[in-house]
């Protein structure tokens, strides 16, 4: 039997999707939930701290805020061919936090990005089998996209 836990972490990032048929190719941010999805064995060493978890949450917790968090909030995450959405970002300088990535930051290819970031963090300490099963990213309170590897 494996267990499965959850965790996330919320950022206000922007984004536009520049060929978007509608409202969305406007510059636009979103409060984000990045979730991780975790399962696994249940750590079964006595007397360590994580006895009887999967994970201890605050660890997911340090994972999440570092290559996540500290590094899309209050950012704006744009594709590296959209020449005018670097351009205006270009006039602010220093004055804004820009994330420059080799695809359209749609929620779908943002949720395989957060996976290929968190994925190499989810390890062990006690030899269970644990993994990284899925990122979910909401990017609206109706909107989510998750990204799993088979």
């Amino acid at each position: 039997m494996t267990t499965t836990i959850k965790r996330f972490v919320e950022t206000d990032t922007g984004h536009r999707v520049p060929n978007h048929k509608s409202k969305c190719k406007h510059m636009h941010g979103h409060r984000y939930r990045w979730e991780a999805v975790i399962e696994g064995d249940v750590v079964q060493t006595s007397g360590v701290s994580d006895e009887g978890m999967l994970m201890d949450f605050s660890d997911i917790s340090k994972i999440l805020e570092k290559y996540i968090h500290d590094v899309v909030d209050h950012s704006f995450i744009v594709y590296e061919n959209d020449s005018l959405a670097i351009q205006a970002l270009d006039i602010l300088g220093n004055e804004h936090r820009t994330l420059i990535v080799p695809f359209i930051p749609t929620a779908e290819n943002l949720a395989k990005w957060a996976f290929e970031q968190v994925e190499p963090h989810i390890v062990s300490k006690y030899g269970q089998k644990i993994r990284l099963v899925a990122m979910n990213v909401r990017e609206t309170p109706k909107s989510w996209a998750s990204w799993r590897k088979d």
